[in-house]
């Protein structure tokens, strides 16, 4: 049977989706009985009641002397009232149950041994003084926890301390995971060209997991109709929620949603979202399927959209919401009117306001997951977002985090990767967190306070110095520090063996070279135009001059991808990717940063690493680095 392509989604709004979603679900919610030693984290199936008390007897509140109270009534500093062991007293300790006939304790620190088994008293005890009471902390028969409650540590010991050795618990709902693709290949296996490692069912086993179900990560699904329906018609039988990923969209091989309208009713099929669009939803065998997109960042955010509150649903708990904090926009950031844009982002905190730069956009870059802080989530009835307009932010870190992390801005280098663990080594809790905006971009986001510290490396082709220039015609009326952090080798990155023989930028003239250019704005780039200039070329007469990459290791990734390329980019970035490099000059790679935060607890910590030996090892051992053996900061008031 053929499949047309799939060529119109709906653009149903996202919460409209998730709640048909909710309406069409009909879950069969099972009970389980479990040690309560290992029922951290499920969620209580019906109220909890104490099966006994505790303490369950009279005990003492602390180590000293078991007395009735009224045997002690005269005592005084001028009247001592002398008590014999067995008689008059037992020694208790705290904990042990109150002998009979006593009703105190006296402490320990407050009696006197005048002989063997004789103590002397100065002061009365009063009944029931330092002894916990029958239930002081549980009395039998009250209600403990009520259902759908999520059991923490605390709340086991308190099962336990009130008699419970089970516990009734929900079964977590099963959701079977279906990754699909001709181009998978599982982890652990051999990963030839066109293939990809299948990695998106682990993040949905972490995530459901996390959520409370209980993930089954199957077998990958090959792109044909007949392994797809087979798949989910043996899914839907089995498990609670199926999520299948890939095939949802209007591709030629996106056969999903044709297979769920076989088997069963869809609802949805594309919501307004970016990322997250080619979202399907269906039932089948009475089985909620959500069909997740391919791309990760689609994936990820689309399981927290449906297969959350689904299992929320289902285990009677409510949606967990993260915190949201105010920041102002570092950059602008352009959306769609009538979808929801979801954008990644870095925070930090930069003179006391919270400041949050957009990651790259792209639904296919896992990283941008990894590396953010918090999502910024943009109505479909906005067009976007100005530079320094404020914006509340979802966290994905706590305000702690956020709070302890510096701000980086400005032009890419490997060091600052290396800068950032050795300061992790330092402070547990600081860490650098990078934006690789190029040179001129890095001191625009110190000059708008938008960052902590910029990397720069920017050549004044009149005097041959670099930085300072730009920092004097950019940055006026500023107190700035400029820290000399480093001298690295620039050159061309081309294929290992050189197969062009390249030797300079005259050889990039070469119509067989595809030459890999960096961002407007970045150091590399203006260092490229200059050395242009200087050779009286036209950057038109450079094949693939238009195409940019923001980072060193990007323009290395992509000369490692094709013969006949090359790029301008650092010696180390060459090393990393097993490239040859010709050389093409030294250059200065400074940090930009304000007197105010160079003086700063954080920025000191900084320094100290930058200092330190064991810093200038690892940078020396990249290859093509020279780091300075003492940093001399200086200081500028820009005019």
């Amino acid at each position: 049977m053929g499949y047309e392509r799939t060529v119109y989604l709906e653009d149903k709004p996202r919460r409209v989706a998730q709640e048909e979603c909710l309406q069409l679900t009909n879950f069969q919610r099972m009970e389980e009985t479990i040690p309560v030693t290992e029922a951290g984290g499920r969620v209580t199936a019906s109220p909890i009641y104490a099966q006994m008390s505790n303490p369950h007897f009279h005990a003492s509140a602390m180590d000293g002397i078991a007395v009735l109270a009224e045997k002690t009534e005269s005592a005084h500093e001028s009247n001592p009232v002398y008590l014999k062991e067995g008689i008059d007293f037992e020694y208790v300790d705290t904990g042990n149950a109150i002998p009979h006939p006593y009703n105190a304790v006296i402490m320990i620190e407050d009696v006197n041994e005048v002989e063997s088994g004789v103590l002397e008293i100065i002061s009365p005890a009063t009944p029931w003084q330092r002894i916990r009471p029958v239930g002081e902390d549980i009395t039998y028969g009250e209600m403990l926890l009520p259902q759908g409650h999520i059991l923490r540590p605390v709340d086991v010991g308190a099962l336990l301390a009130a008699g419970q050795t089970t516990v009734s618990v929900m079964k977590k709902p099963v959701v079977h995971i279906l990754p699909s693709g001709n181009e998978l290949v599982s982890p652990g296996e051999k990963v030839e060209r066109g293939k990809m490692i299948e990695f998106n069912g682990s993040i949905f086993a972490q995530m459901i997991e996390e959520w409370g179900g209980f993930p089954q990560l199957q077998p990958i699904v090959r792109d044909s109709p007949d392994d797809i329906r087979h798949a989910l018609i043996d899914s839907t039988k089995e498990a609670d929620i199926v999520v299948i990923n890939a095939g949802s969209s209007a591709g030629s091989k996106d056969y999903t949603v044709h297979i769920m309208r076989e088997l069963g009713e869809v609802v949805t099929h594309g919501i307004a979202t970016r990322p997250g669009k080619p979202v399907s939803i269906a039932k089948i065998n009475d089985t909620i399927v959500i069909g997740i997109p391919g791309y990760p960042v689609s994936a990820y955010l689309t399981m927290e959209w449906f297969v959350q509150p689904l299992i929320c649903h289902y285990l009677h708990i409510p949606l967990q919401k993260r915190e949201t904090i105010t920041a102002k926009a570092g950059r602008r950031i352009v959306s769609n009117m009538g979808s929801e844009d979801f954008i990644r982002v870095h925070l930090g905190k930069v003179d006391g306001e919270y400041v949050a730069n957009p990651l790259t956009r792209s639904a296919s870059v896992t990283m941008s997951l990894v590396k953010a802080d918090g999502l910024l989530v943009i109505p479909p009835e906005h067009l976007g977002v100005e530079q320094g307009e404020k914006i509340d932010v979802e966290l994905y870190k706590t305000r702690e985090e956020i709070d302890s992390s510096i701000l980086f801005s400005g032009s890419h280098d490997l060091c600052i990767d290396v800068l950032s663990s050795m300061l992790k080594e330092e402070d547990v809790s600081a860490q650098i967190t990078a934006s690789h905006t190029g040179s001129m971009a890095g001191l625009m986001a110190i000059k708008r306070k938008e960052t902590h510290i910029a990397g720069s490396h920017l050549l004044d082709p009149e005097t041959g110095v670099y930085n300072v220039s730009y920092l004097e015609r950019y940055l006026p009326g500023e107190d700035i520090v400029l820290i000399p952090f480093l001298k690295r080798e620039q050159g061309l990155i081309v294929p290992k063996g050189n197969p062009l023989n390249i030797q300079g930028i005259r050889c990039l003239l070469n119509k067989n070279v595809e030459y890999v250019n960096r961002q407007r704005g970045a150091g590399t780039r203006i260092l490229f135009d200059h050395l242009l200039n200087e050779q009286e070329i036209d950057s038109h007469c450079i094949k693939g001059y238009e195409r940019e990459m923001f980072t060193h290791l990007s323009v290395a990734a992509e000369v490692k991808m094709n013969k006949e390329s090359a790029g301008m980019g650092i010696y180390s970035a060459a090393k990393a990717m097993d490239l040859d490099f010709v050389p093409v000059g030294e250059e200065s790679y400074d940090l930009v940063m304000r007197c105010s935060f160079f003086e700063s607890e954080l920025g000191q910590k900084l320094i100290s690493v930058m200092s330190s030996h064991d810093f200038k090892k690892k940078i020396e051992s990249l290859g093509g680095y020279k780091v300075q053996d003492t940093i001399e900061p200086y200081f500028l008031t820009t005019v």
